[in-house]
């Protein structure tokens, strides 16, 4: 017994990975042979390796979830304020923070409790069960318990248990789009392959979590749980770090600047009013209370919460799972997706794009497995049946063909080989039909294809022309057993030179190639053998099959060229299929490919530059998908990463935000993604772009109301203190503004339709400010538009004789009723407000509105609540001067939006001359 067993079963002792290493070589390095292991060895084994399942993340409890809703400076604020004015008798106003502190930790809980329970963990990939020899026995075992040495066989159908190197196989077939990004089955066969090979050419060995389509083969057991190659990337996942969003690193910064500037103006106005003006300590630090609660938006978080709910459940509507709230708006700010292509931009079902005869080249229509299209020869759609040697090509086609067709609720779907599915359909839109071709010409005998010979042979019988062949496989296997090509006037000698240039142009278009010929056979046979084959084959012509991108697709990516947003494929194809699928998508500089090789070659710098100029990466790795990720942000740009595979899982968790496919993808695509798309549409990446915008212009409105808002009731009590005059309102009743106002006016932002445009304009740059200059001078001039209305309305209620308390009314009236006519302004920040659309508002606006004046008339002429606020009515007239206040305030702002718009209308002229 080896020291590698009990080591490194990844590798053998030479230092050669599994794929490269000799059958025998591989035995005895395992200590195995074609018996397998006993019991005992296989539980001594299972001892020292550990069950062959994933490594169980302990999960976050539910309480643990909740706490961390709190974990943001500006919930901290909110909690000290709460604490302060408890402690100074204030259990009404701590109530209303409190409440709104718990409102924003429940939704956040919510939703994230919600997504979690829809996905599942990576090691759901796993096969519950496997087929091994032990000691000479076939056993069906679980899959947990094989270890390094066991001997794993393989039938259609089932799911590789654990990573194995091949002993034999006979027509194997897997499939590894999941894991490597191949669109097609991959062909398996025992034969060692470099040890350089990438993961997608290693076909001597299986990878724990693929499917076998066909075939069925043995292999020894060289890698379990966490030393897979799953495994490998769950790990990889693990070690990601996960990024925060814009939004949350804006948030918190402007948080941390807004405790300092309110905590240092509350110091300096707190020993101002004691040292200058006299106020006793305690009286002053119910001044600076009140400072505090009328600068700081107690509602501003609750408000971006619920505003990115809403986009979650707008999202939800064009089935889109959001597993967390802020990745609605990180999509607003991405500059880059790098996109999969199996599934994800192509439908990850095979067609026949192209059919090659001797004579024509014609391009075939239609969608995945749909047998619905049309057959065009250059511009023009064709009758196939004026083309007889083209429904030969088909005939055979479908003679050698072991899959069918079938429509289901998803559609129409492929029982069998994925590529012998596309050949049926192909075969219907020439106009033959299964279900009457087949009975007529029955099959008697069959080659299966096998790696090795590389096609496949079918035996016919026909009572008008007797017996004859039919094969379809590999262009230069079938080029090399064919000695003559059906022609428009019939047989003719082969022209190899002139069908290997079709072959290289079909190719070069990134299509798979079958070539199909037939041959006559004696009516008496009945059994086909491979000197049947091997010479006197009839070339019919070439059929050039490609994984089709989405038509949606296509769109989408023109979509998101038009705002600004670059798309860049990731793939682990070939170089050459990757190449034509972009260009079919209109993706940018479709012919510079970098492949996952080149990659390895390239120092840190270099990666940069790679990953800022290509668009197009093929053949590549798990760990180029990430280092690709990471080098596009170390250009600082904002990126979304989209697939379905479990090689796409690492990638995902380490961009911005991941979006993962939720029909075919992976349950690992989806744990390590934000969001999921349910219905796998492309496009939906740029509804969620649209939303994400829409939800951050939606957000920097309810910043740019509520912080004016809020600044005119702080420096109202400044000024009276500076000045030495009685505070126009009390603490507790701005209290009453902020919270009323704040969710009844501010959360009716959140819900504004996408401004005209939103998706012509470029990304927003990743270091743009939430406090833009223009939002700057909106607060500042709106702020000293609040104070003059607040002191002018005081000093008017004071001429006139009116009580403390009457005149404190008028003024909270008047501060609500402002903001209800500047909510009208900033609608439309910078369009005028004075139009129908503005006037009117959405019905969120009219019924926050509405809800405001309801409790505005119960704050102002509620016996309760005047006893609370201490509130006194307030008369008709009053009423109107309270009214007019809003109105001004609205006039002034919309001549302010008017000079702004004539003044850039000058600049441009000007800047234009």
């Amino acid at each position: 017994m080896t020291d590698l067993i009990q080591q490194q079963p990844a590798v053998t002792n030479s230092a050669r990975p599994w794929h490269a290493v000799p059958v025998e070589e591989a035995l005895q390095a395992l200590a195995t042979g074609d018996d397998g292991l006993d019991g005992q060895e296989a539980s001594r084994r299972l001892a020292g390796h550990g069950r062959n399942r994933l490594p169980v993340a302990k999960p976050r409890g539910a309480f643990r979830r909740f706490l961390a809703q709190f974990d943001n400076l500006l919930i901290y604020v909110l909690l000290a304020s709460a604490a302060i004015t408890l402690a100074l008798g204030h259990g009404t106003d701590a109530a209303v923070i409190a409440a709104v502190v718990l409102l924003n930790a429940a939704i956040g809980f919510v939703q994230e409790g919600r997504a979690e329970r829809a996905l599942s963990a990576i090691r759901g990939m796993l096969a519950p069960h496997a087929s091994v020899m032990r000691g000479g026995h076939r056993l069906t075992v679980e899959a947990e318990t094989l270890v390094p040495g066991d001997l794993v066989l393989l039938d259609p159908g089932d799911r590789v248990p654990a990573d194995l190197r091949f002993l034999r196989t006979r027509n194997l077939r897997i499939e590894e789009a999941a894991l490597t990004g191949e669109s097609i089955p991959v062909d398996k066969s025992p034969a060692p392959v470099g040890p350089e090979a990438p993961l997608g050419d290693r076909s001597s060995v299986a990878f724990s979590g693929t499917l076998v389509a066909a075939g069925r083969g043995a292999g020894v057991v060289v890698a379990t749980g966490a030393d897979t190659e799953i495994g490998r990337i769950s790990a990889l996942v693990g070690a990601v770090e996960t990024l925060r969003t814009p939004l949350l690193r804006q948030m918190d910064g402007f948080a941390r600047r807004l405790t300092f500037v309110v905590l240092g103006l509350s110091a300096a106005i707190f020993a101002f009013a004691v040292l200058a003006r006299g106020y006793a300590a305690e009286d002053a630090f119910l001044v600076v209370v009140g400072i505090a609660v009328a600068a700081i938006p107690e509602g501003l978080p609750a408000v971006m919460t619920i505003a990115l709910a809403i986009g979650v459940r707008r999202m939800a509507a064009r089935n889109a799972i959001v597993r967390r709230l802020p990745a609605v708006e990180t999509l607003g700010s991405v500059a880059i997706i790098c996109t999969d292509k199996t599934g994800t931009l192509t439908r990850n079902e095979m067609t026949v794009a192209a059919a090659v005869t001797s004579a024509a080249t014609f391009a075939v229509s239609g969608e995945g497995y749909d047998p619905s299209g049309a057959v065009q020869h250059g511009e023009e759609e064709i009758d196939p049946a004026k083309h007889p040697v083209l429904g030969e090509l088909a005939r055979a086609a479908l003679l050698c063909n072991d899959a069918a067709l079938r429509r289901s609720d998803a559609g129409w779907v492929v029982d069998g080989d994925p590529m012998e599915g596309a050949l049926v359909a192909f075969a219907n839109k020439v106009g033959f039909d299964t279900q009457t071709l087949r009975p007529q010409l029955p099959r008697s005998d069959e080659i299966p294809f096998d790696a090795q010979h590389r096609f496949m042979a079918t035996l016919h019988h026909d009572h008008a022309v007797g017996a004859f062949l039919c094969l379809k496989g590999a262009p230069e296997q079938v080029l090399a057993m064919s000695g003559r090509q059906r022609g428009p006037a019939g047989d003719e000698p082969l022209d190899p030179v002139a069908w290997r240039e079709r072959v290289e142009a079909l190719a070069a278009l990134g299509q798979r190639v079958l070539a199909v010929a037939t041959k006559p056979m004696p009516p008496e046979t009945r059994e086909l053998a491979f000197a049947d084959a091997e010479s006197g084959l009839t070339l019919l012509g070439l059929l050039g099959l490609i994984d089709p991108p989405r038509e949606e697709a296509v769109a989408a990516v023109r979509d998101c060229q038009a705002a600004g947003i670059r798309v860049k494929m990731i793939t682990g194809d070939h170089a050459a299929t990757a190449v034509a699928i972009a260009r079919q998508l209109g993706i940018e500089n479709p012919h510079a490919v970098a492949t996952g090789a080149e990659l390895d070659g390239l120092d840190d710098a270099a990666l940069r530059r790679a990953a800022r100029d290509t668009d197009v990466f093929a053949r590549t790795a798990p760990e180029h998908k990430l280092r690709l990720v990471e080098a596009l942000q170390a250009d600082g740009a904002v990126l979304a990463m989209t697939g379905d595979g479990v090689n796409d899982a690492p990638a995902l968790k380490r961009a911005d935000i991941g979006v993962a496919m939720g029909r075919k993808g992976t349950e690992a695509a989806k744990e390590a993604a934000e969001m999921v798309l349910a219905d796998d549409n492309f496009a939906s990446i740029v509804a969620a772009v649209r939303e994400g915008r829409t939800v951050y212009d939606n957000l920097k409105k309810v910043i740019a109301w509520t912080l004016p808002t809020n600044g005119g009731e702080a420096l109202t009590i400044i000024g009276a203190i500076l000045i030495g005059l009685t505070l126009p309102i009390t603490a507790v009743q701005i209290l009453w503004i902020n919270m009323v106002t704040a969710v009844a006016l501010g959360l009716t932002l959140a819900f504004e339709p996408s401004e005209p445009g939103a998706m012509h304009r470029p990304p927003r740059a990743t270091d743009e400010p939430l406090l833009s200059g223009f939002v700057i001078w909106r607060i500042i001039f709106v702020s000293i538009l609040f104070v003059i209305g607040t002191f002018g309305m005081f000093f008017w209620a004071e001429s006139r004789g009116l009580s403390l308390e009457e005149a404190r009314t008028l003024v909270v009236n008047t501060i609500v009723v402002m903001e209800i006519f500047y909510l009208f302004s900033v609608r439309f920040q910078h369009g005028p407000s004075l139009t129908w659309s503005g006037v009117l508002g959405t019905p969120a606006v009219l019924i926050g509105v509405g809800l405001v004046i309801l409790l505005q008339l119960a704050f102002t002429y509620a016996p309760p609540l005047q006893a609370l606020f201490d509130t006194r009515p307030v008369g008709l007239s009053d009423g109107v001067a309270v009214v007019g206040a809003g109105v001004i305030l609205l006039a002034v702002l919309e001549f302010e939006k008017l000079i702004r718009r004539r003044l850039g209308r000058w600049r441009f002229r000007h800047e234009a001359a």
